[in-house]
């Protein structure tokens, strides 16, 4: 946590995009924004949406960005890491590919545990053209283990708590620097006195939070 390098007032805009939704469609069904919802502050600057860059500065990560996303009423309710791979300086297939897609390992987390990779594959074939295709390998921890019962998060931590088995949890001093990084940002945010950028329910948030992913690598749906 000590390595993760500091968000203030100075880099709050170029680091984090903050958003609130307005009224749209979620499941189908017309929903209102959240200054509409019953018992809220129609003036409320609260953010229903989060997107921030994060740098690591130690050996191993320095250079690489992290993106970081969570808010309410996105298109769908998931939990996943996505690591995208450096596409190759020279592109050996320009005749079928001009520009080669990134491959691609997503971890699923919820609600279908479950890993797989995304590749640029080439066709199989006798002859001599370099005809590429994306393909997947894909593993899903429902399907492959069908017959076995798996716990969800809470479910896994509330036992390894009875059992006394402190592998899921993170030390004191570990939380202490966790909230230390986090209070930068949101006092930050409180001194810049900048609004939550509106984005429609049922969305994938702001516009720029879009942007800010983009500018550096790929955005994920």
């Amino acid at each position: 946590m000590k390595s993760l390098r500091r968000i203030d007032r100075s880099n709050v805009r170029e680091k984090t995009v903050r958003g609130q939704y307005t009224a749209g469609f979620a499941q189908g069904q017309k929903v209102p924004g959240y200054l509409e919802e019953e018992g809220a502050n129609k003036s409320s600057n609260t953010e229903t949406f989060v997107a921030i860059r994060v740098d690591i500065d130690n050996w191993r990560w320095a250079g690489v960005p992290f993106y970081l996303r969570t808010g309410k009423r996105l298109p769908t309710k998931c939990s996943e890491v996505v690591v995208y791979f450096k596409t190759p300086e020279l592109n050996l297939f320009k005749e079928s590919w001009q520009d080669l897609p990134q491959n691609k390992l997503t971890i699923r987390l919820q609600p279908d545990e479950g890993v797989d990779i995304q590749v640029l594959n080439k066709v199989p074939g006798l002859d001599h053209k370099h005809n590429l295709q994306i393909t997947k390998l894909d593993l899903s921890y429902s399907e492959t283990f069908n017959q076995t019962h798996l716990a969800d998060a809470y479910e896994r931590l509330l036992l390894e708590t009875m059992r006394g088995i402190q592998a899921l949890f993170v030390r004191r001093d570990e939380v202490e620097e966790a909230w230390k990084w986090v209070d930068s940002i949101t006092e930050a945010w409180a001194m810049d006195n900048d609004a939550p950028k509106p984005y429609q329910a049922g969305t994938w948030g702001p516009v720029a939070s879009v942007a800010m992913i983009t500018r550096d690598g790929s955005f994920v749906e």
